[in-house]
């Protein structure tokens, strides 16, 4: 049996006709509880910032302890910024990622539904009701301060591919290990979460009405269509560039633990 789009339409949420209009993932989102998602993002990204702020910490002004050569914590990268404060030696090399993540435009609802619970879902009432001032006072006032910090993201991807490429070499030999493959990959994600980010979509394409009226239209019209694709998986490139940086720390860390021998070759 087939149901026309009027039928399903017409359908009462919840009755077997408009289950039969909808396909098994699309059921599933339909009928899982609201609490899930913001749940599932506190757990996983509250434990991110947590083990961010853990790694911060563990050096003790020794940036070396998250380096296995020729690998390098993208935790402690530039490396010529770890170091300089005692308590938390990574502080300087986060402040540009924390700044760009912590005022991305899908972060901010992230937090905004899980953190905050404002609101926690869409049809469901918040647990405050309080003036609504937006992004005009403290702390929220700082997000406007994204467009700036991407400035500084596009130019942490080139420094972590300097860190890639430097990964490729040993001791004046060539170097092709698990954990090169590991850091190339989270140079490739990264780029592809700041690449996707909305500012630059805006930066690229933005404040224009007519491509071929401007000077250079036709290449900024195939940079932001290049730009606005990636821009559909924003949400899924921060997810997967988050775990992506959590491996590689990961990784050279079981490495300088000595729990574990990375697999490579040299040339």
């Amino acid at each position: 049996m087939t149901v026309s789009s009027t039928e399903f339409a017409a359908a009462p949420r919840g009755s077997a006709d408009h289950a039969a209009g909808l396909g098994t993932i699309a059921r599933l989102q339909r009928d899982k509880p609201w609490w899930l998602l913001p749940v599932t993002v506190v757990v996983v990204l509250g434990s991110f910032i947590v083990y961010s702020a853990w790694t911060a910490t563990v050096g003790h002004g020794d940036a070396s302890i998250a380096g296995n050569p020729p690998y390098l914590s993208p935790f402690y990268s530039p490396t010529w910024l770890a170091g300089h404060v005692p308590v938390f030696p990574a502080l300087l090399c986060l402040l540009v990622p924390i700044g760009f993540r912590g005022t991305c435009y899908y972060y901010r609802k992230a937090y905004h539904r899980s953190f905050l619970l404002d609101p926690p879902a869409c049809s469901v009432a918040e647990p405050r009701h309080r003036a609504y001032h937006g992004e005009t006072r403290f702390p929220l006032v700082l997000n406007n301060l994204h467009r700036f910090t991407m400035y500084l993201a596009v130019a942490y991807v080139f420094i972590l591919g300097y860190d890639a490429v430097n990964a490729f070499s040993l001791g004046g030999h060539l170097y092709l290990g698990l954990g090169t493959a590991i850091m190339v990959v989270n140079v490739i994600l990264i780029a592809a979460y700041t690449f996707s980010c909305h500012s630059l979509r805006h930066f690229v394409g933005g404040g224009m009405d007519c491509y071929s009226c401007v000077r250079f239209g036709k290449p900024r019209h195939r940079i932001w269509q290049a730009v606005t694709r990636l821009n559909v998986r924003h949400p899924m490139w921060a997810w997967v560039s988050m775990f992506s940086v959590w491996s590689v720390d990961v990784y050279i860390r079981i490495l300088g633990a000595g729990w574990f021998t990375d697999p490579h070759h040299i040339f």
